[in-house]
């Protein structure tokens, strides 16, 4: 069971846009200094949809040697072809990884029929964990309870990362049973997430507040729940500024801020703006996260 604060990992890029190994190693191993429960390289928020195959290997490859088993990497894997996915899933597990996510198809929007077809082929060609990932919001198509349900009875599908409303965690609790890992893919609602049933948060603000994101979910499952509120009282407003803009722009940049990485995104993803760069930078100095 993946438990606690895990981080959708950046993708740190040199200002010419070219993939920037060291400081991604660097980055890394600070995360797993600072507590971070598990890796997710090549999401949606490490640009996934703008490297190259050989770069989203690399990138895999660098999460994977720098962990050394440390904590477990939960390699991004998905694509609107199913034979891609299995390409990259197979990769992933010959590369060390501990799991696969796999994102819904995006663009092609197929039925739930389609969906379940889609998983099953993933699961069955690859012997390795699975974690769906359902997030209509960007790729269109919602993964039903009932699709859930009958894909969580694949041996190798163990849970989901979820974007859908906070009544889905206990419908498919409820469906499935408590084996099947929930982790939320929403920081402003991450806590509510666990108390629905979920079993921790697969983060974009922990790329930048790693240690107060795993604070938050350990006072959490230690039962300490005002404390755990009070740190996510604490974040709201850096989670509302590192959403003003479409991700992962403006974590790009608060990590810049840091030092971590420069701010450059790929195309089509532009700079984000002035005023959101004030937002981020004044919310980051809120939580301590700057002088």
């Amino acid at each position: 069971m993946f438990k606690g604060s895990l981080v959708a990992l950046i993708t740190p890029m040199r200002d010419d846009g070219s993939l920037d190994e060291k400081a991604y190693a660097e980055f890394v191993d600070w995360q797993i200094s600072e507590g971070t429960q598990g890796l997710i390289p090549v999401g949606t928020t490490g640009e996934s949809p703008t490297l190259s195959h050989a770069e989203h290997h690399r990138v895999t490859e660098i999460a994977i040697e720098v962990s050394k088993g440390r904590v477990p990497v939960i390699a991004g894997c998905g694509s609107n072809s199913t034979e891609e996915a299995i390409s990259l899933t197979r990769h992933a597990k010959e590369a060390g990884a501990d799991a696969a996510l796999i994102v819904s198809p995006y663009y092609n929007k197929p039925t739930q029929e389609g969906l379940y077809l889609h998983f099953k082929a993933i699961a069955d060609a690859v012997d390795l964990p699975i974690i769906l990932y359902n997030i209509p919001g960007r790729s269109i198509v919602d993964i039903s309870v009932e699709t859930m349900a009958r894909l969580a009875k694949h041996k190798n599908i163990i849970g989901v990362k979820d974007c859908t409303p906070l009544n889905r965690p206990i419908q498919q609790r409820l469906a499935i049973g408590e084996h099947f890992c929930q982790l939320s893919g929403e920081d402003g609602t991450a806590l509510a997430f666990n108390a629905s049933g979920g079993h921790g948060c697969i983060s974009v603000t922990a790329n930048v507040a790693p240690r107060l994101c795993r604070q938050m979910q350990d006072a959490w499952f230690d039962g300490r729940i005002k404390e755990a509120m009070a740190i996510q009282d604490r974040l709201t407003p850096l989670h509302d500024a590192l959403f003003s803009e479409t991700s992962p722009g403006p974590v790009k940049y608060a990590a810049s801020l840091l030092g971590k990485t420069s701010n450059r995104c790929r195309l089509p993803l532009a700079p984000p703006g002035d005023a959101t760069k004030d937002r981020v930078r004044a919310a980051m100095t809120a939580v301590g996260l700057l002088n």
